[in-house]
């Protein structure tokens, strides 16, 4: 079966750090742009930040920049978020999300909740004292 696996959220202070991983089952990630994308209640999934395959292009919401970090370990085919300086405002659901541009598109990374190949299953994350 091929799916993605997040792990790493839980429960934070305000101020304090997580880092978020995703990796892939049943396939690998070698060719495919990811991105994190995240849900609070009552709200629309929107995308967090992006890395494309090649890891030399990235992207980040304007909420998250110069706190979150996102990097991928093409040796192990895995993804990380680093998320730092977490707000109550961060709480969601976090999900990783895989596009396959192949071979020629490496640096690509865009994608939306509806062009995304595959999704994880979510991880919480809850920002409060």
């Amino acid at each position: 079966q091929l799916q993605l696996v997040e792990s790493g959220g839980g429960l934070v202070q305000p101020g304090g750090s997580l880092r978020l991983s995703c990796a892939a089952s049943g396939f690998s990630l070698y060719y495919y742009a990811i991105g994190w994308f995240r849900q609070a209640p009552g709200k629309e999934r929107e995308g967090v930040s992006y890395i494309s395959s090649s890891g030399d292009s990235t992207n980040y919401a304007d909420s998250v920049k110069g706190r979150f970090t996102i990097s991928r370990d093409n040796v192990k085919i895995t993804v990380y978020l680093q998320m730092n300086s977490l707000k109550p405002e961060d709480t969601a659901v976090y999900y990783c999300a895989a596009k396959n541009y192949g071979y020629g598109l490496r640096r690509m990374y865009s994608m939306s909740p509806s062009t995304a190949d595959y999704w994880g299953q979510g991880t919480q994350v809850t920002v409060s004292s």
